[in-house]
């Protein structure tokens, strides 16, 4: 994993807060209505007309799926040790007030807004957004582009990935975007957004798809990031980044703070797998294999009698784990997962979290250069407060 202070010199999360008091380091939603789940557009057009129709259309077609998202944090003043002097003058008062606003509520409390981007996902008044978005919040208000608002309220949230389910109570359908298949997506292709940044509503931008399978970034647990230019900016988090032919393909979290033109979105297939659950039950559950894994690297594949750098390096185990009980070692490379290739010790994480718990699965291993095939039976995650390795 990336450490805590390259995160924070790098990424930025695509809030937009406290408005009038400046832009800070904010998160990404967008707002919409309509009627049925629009069709996904015909094949990309190859002609500078056919491509130019082809960004209207999407255009037209997903932003009554892309909604504002707005929160309220309620933040309760501390009254200070020794009263100032001048705290009960009234032309001190109106003084700041006047140029600073008061935003006092009962009992010393203030409302901190801050404004990001989600698109609705179920006519029922379903939106996906980021889990940053809606962290903490006391109020949500959803507003479409119809500038219509409605109260939301969190279904549920997943820290894990950054992602978030609310609900408002629509009074009529709404357009739902379709969801497309991410593991479709080509390096090159063309990337359109649409996200309320600095809360511009409906705000949409071009660009491609720059690489994909990004990890190490520092934003979440599970990260397989889409790499995007098409503009992202604070106020974007949680709004679609789609394709030509209008499916969301991911859901913009982030940009490189230091950079221009390097936005992160989750690819969609990750969200599917994670809303379904967030939407049925309110959490995730996800399986564990109980291994501290660490990458193969050139210099330990060779070491290991390895042919190649895919794979990962065990390199401690939980005791009680399902790797414990299926016999693996720390120095074993793991090469396959269920019959599924092994790119990295991130694929690994991934295989094993999306696994069914209770599901038995083989892992083929590397053993002081000698093959063999285990199998362990995939448990639930358990809380942090699990033994630590050996």
């Amino acid at each position: 994993m990336a450490s805590h202070s390259r995160s924070v010199l790098l990424i930025a999360l695509l809030v937009v807060g406290s408005l009038g008091a400046g832009f800070g380091i904010h998160a990404v939603l967008t707002g919409s209505p309509s009627g049925t789940r629009p069709s996904p557009l015909a094949a990309a057009p190859t002609t500078p007309e056919g491509l130019q129709v082809a960004f209207t259309q999407v255009a037209q077609q997903v932003r009554p799926a892309v909604v504002n998202v707005g929160t309220v944090h309620v933040a309760r003043r501390r009254p200070p040790l020794t009263p100032s002097p001048f705290s009960e003058d009234p032309l001190f008062k109106d003084f700041f007030e006047q140029f600073f606003g008061s935003g006092e509520g009962p009992r010393g409390e203030f409302k901190q807004p801050s404004l990001g981007s989600g698109v609705i996902i179920d006519k029922r008044g379903y939106v996906l957004t980021n889990f940053h978005v809606v962290k903490g919040a006391d109020e949500i208000t959803v507003r479409l582009s119809s500038k219509k608002e409605y109260r939301g309220r969190v279904v549920g949230t997943d820290a894990k990935t950054d992602l978030a389910v609310i609900r408002f109570q629509p009074d009529s359908d709404r357009t739902e975007a379709t969801l497309g298949n991410s593991d479709t997506l080509t390096v090159g292709e063309w990337a359109i957004a649409i996200g309320n940044p600095f809360g511009l509503d409906q705000t949409v931008t071009v660009g491609v798809i720059s690489a994909t399978g990004r990890s190490d970034v520092g934003i979440a647990t599970y990260e397989n990031f889409i790499q995007t230019d098409a503009s992202i900016n604070p106020g974007n988090s949680g709004g679609p980044l789609l394709n030509l032919k209008g499916e969301v393909m991911g859901i913009n979290t982030a940009i490189v703070a230091a950079g221009q033109g390097i936005g992160f979105a989750i690819p969609i297939n990750m969200v599917k797998r994670v809303v379904n659950q967030l939407v049925d039950r309110g959490k995730v559950i996800r399986g564990w294999l109980g291994v501290a894994v660490q990458p193969l690297t050139p210099e330990l594949a060779q070491s290991l009698g390895a042919k190649g750098t895919q794979g990962a390096v065990v390199a401690s185990i939980y005791p009680g784990s399902p790797a414990a009980d299926a016999g693996l070692q720390p120095g074993d490379l793991i090469l396959t997962f269920d019959r599924v290739p092994v790119e990295d010790y991130h694929h690994l994480q991934r295989l094993a979290a999306d696994s069914e718990v209770g599901k038995r699965v083989t892992l083929g291993v590397l053993r002081k250069r000698q093959p063999l095939d285990l199998t362990a039976r995939i448990a639930e995650m358990p809380g942090d407060d699990v033994r630590k390795p050996r």
